[in-house]
């Protein structure tokens, strides 16, 4: 998973959560009293999410014995077997299909880009060069793919937001051409808060959104111009995260419908290329910001092929359910995923690639959440759904595939409660919510750390487009409010500067290294904070009978109201 979070710790349910408890949603709090929800409260023992029980689990998915947990290995065998044992020993029921398993189809491409992109085009030409100018793949499944002499268009961010009364496509048909786009949204040039979400990425910032509009349009291929800043990481990222072997979601039309050529270019090529083409990119990167742009033909042709090596297969989501004992058919949902890199290239002299923050520590956190569910008295009202994904380090595979083929209807699923990287480095002051202002969720998880004496506080990095980055958006994407929250911004012991020098450790030396993993020296005590608060606004909404909304200003609100409609 993507760095850039935050999680935390200290005990239980306080009076302030209790009366918290009696507090139903409206459009901007969560405030309505609910006798129901009162009563179950107050009858319901507080229960500790057990520190021992999450350092055992964790000890055990990020050992070397998974092998990485990559999916199409040994090591999702060994995982996913792993996870619905411990499923079947704390008593939770499987799925509606009597497995513990859902089957995620997918297909792995292995692709090998020509080593060259060729660009023509009055009487001037370019050349790209593989990994230093340009990266691509597809999610076309055939042994070649190629684009020959497509013509080139550039179309500003690549966006169609009707909500913010902007259309980089209007008036041009790109059937068959190559588009090339700005990486992030037109909110992120300035300071002018009103365009967008302004400095706050929007989904339209993501890179999967912009190949998604550019195949919606019939667009041959389209290349995203990397930007160090606005994108927020370097191009080294981008670079290994194009090459090897890629996860996709195998589909009907054998990915036919998506664009033939998906690609990055770095900004100096990009400025090569509009050199090429008579335009200055300073001057169109201007032009791209302002509203009403209009995409315009760059006067080029681009050709380059890649050949793919495809091996299809079925991965698998692990789920278990604690049935409702007053609402059993709506559902909340916990999440987290179990797959990570598996044994990849060495790194002093360590090639497993543990993830043990990434997701070792949502693993622990889910499985510790389900025993201390399972050891309440008083059952909740709602059933509750815990569910370990494939795929998320290759795109939120498992979860996007849960939210396409749900097992329970999404109209009826009350939230999803994300965890993804919890920081092992003891209690926080913090509790930061990713995507902050999206939901009434957030209400919730407020109450819940002022009954553990926490400040609640919003994404500190909102221009990197975090909320978009993890299996929660899998949900939101689909209308079930989704919150992923956590602490580790300010160490309740030790201060901001001690974490943020902790984090920067982390993304430089461990982050999707071998180095990620369990170490003896972890104080785990947040994250068992964290796991606590997970659980109690799990209690919270199992024992409600309404359902938290989105806010007015959220993009997930039209999906939602639809899922209510059908």
């Amino acid at each position: 998973m993507p760095v850039s979070y935050q999680r935390v710790l200290i005990p239980l349910f306080g009076l302030g959560l209790l009366a918290g408890c009696q507090r139903q949603p409206t459009a901007e709090t969560v405030s309505t009293t609910n006798p129901t929800a009162a009563a179950v409260a107050a009858a319901t023992p507080t229960i500790e999410v057990s520190s021992a029980d999450l350092e055992g689990y964790l000890k055990a998915v990020s050992s070397d014995e998974f092998q990485g947990r990559k999916p199409f290995t040994a090591g999702e065998e060994k995982v996913t077997t792993y996870l619905a044992d411990e499923f079947k020993k704390l008593g939770l029921q499987p799925g509606p299909n009597g497995s513990y398993f859902q089957d995620v189809p997918m297909v792995e491409i292995t692709a090998t880009p020509a080593p060259t992109i060729q660009i023509k085009g009055k009487g001037k030409s370019l050349t790209l060069n593989y990994k230093t100018d340009y990266v691509a793949f597809t999610e076309q499944e055939k042994p070649v793919v190629a684009v020959q002499n497509s013509p080139l268009v550039f179309a500003g961010y690549g966006v169609v937001a009707p909500e913010y009364g902007w259309d980089d496509y209007a008036g041009r048909d790109v059937r068959g051409k190559t588009v090339v786009v700005l990486v992030n949204d037109p909110g992120n040039a300035g300071a002018d808060s009103t365009v967008f979400k302004g400095q706050a990425m929007t989904y339209y910032g993501r890179w999967t959104y912009k190949y998604e509009e550019a195949a919606r349009h019939g667009a041959a291929g389209l290349l995203i111009v990397h930007d160090t800043k606005p994108a927020a990481y370097p191009w080294s990222v981008v670079q290994s995260g194009a090459l090897g072997a890629k996860l996709r979601p195998q589909t009907p039309d054998k990915g036919a419908s998506k664009c033939a050529l998906e690609g990055w270019v770095t900004l100096d090529a990009a400025k090569r290329l509009f050199a090429a083409a008579g335009q200055n990119y300073d001057e169109a990167y201007a032009a791209a910001n302002t509203k009403g742009f209009k995409a315009r033909p760059l006067g080029l042709t681009l050709s380059t092929s890649i050949q793919n090596k495809l091996n299809r297969r079925v991965s698998k989501n692990v789920l278990a359910v604690l049935p409702g004992a007053t609402r059993p058919e709506e559902y909340i949902i916990y999440s987290a995923h179990w797959d990570h890199f598996g044994i990849g290239k060495a790194i002093n002299g360590d090639s497993i690639y543990n993830g043990a923050v990434d997701d070792g520590t949502g693993l622990a956190a889910l499985l510790s959440i389900a025993k201390a569910f399972t050891q309440t008295p008083t059952k909740p009202g709602r059933t509750i759904v815990f569910l370990a994904v494939t795929g998320e380090e290759q795109g939120l595979l498992g979860s996007a595939y849960y939210a396409a083929h749900p097992l329970y209807p999404l109209a009826k699923t009350v939230a999803d409660l994300n965890m993804d990287m919890l920081w092992p480095y003891g209690p926080m002051k913090d509790l930061t919510v990713i995507g902050y202002g999206q939901s009434e969720l957030e209400e919730y998880a407020r109450d819940a750390a002022k009954a553990q004496d926490r400040y609640i506080l919003p994404d500190q990095n909102p221009e990197t487009g975090m909320f978009y980055r993890s299996d929660h958006f899998s949900f939101a994407h689909v209308g079930v409010p989704s919150l992923y929250a956590s602490g580790g911004f300010e160490s309740r012991e030790k201060g901001k500067d001690y974490v943020a020098q902790l984090r920067q450790n982390y993304t430089a030396q461990q982050y999707h290294k071998p180095q990620d993993q369990y170490d003896p020296q972890w104080d785990l005590r947040g994250i068992t904070q964290d796991a606590q608060l997970y659980f109690m606004v799990g209690q919270r909404l199992a024992s409600e009978t309404t359902f938290p909304k989105w806010r007015a200003t959220s993009e997930f609100k039209g999906a939602r109201d639809k899922s209510l409609q059908e």
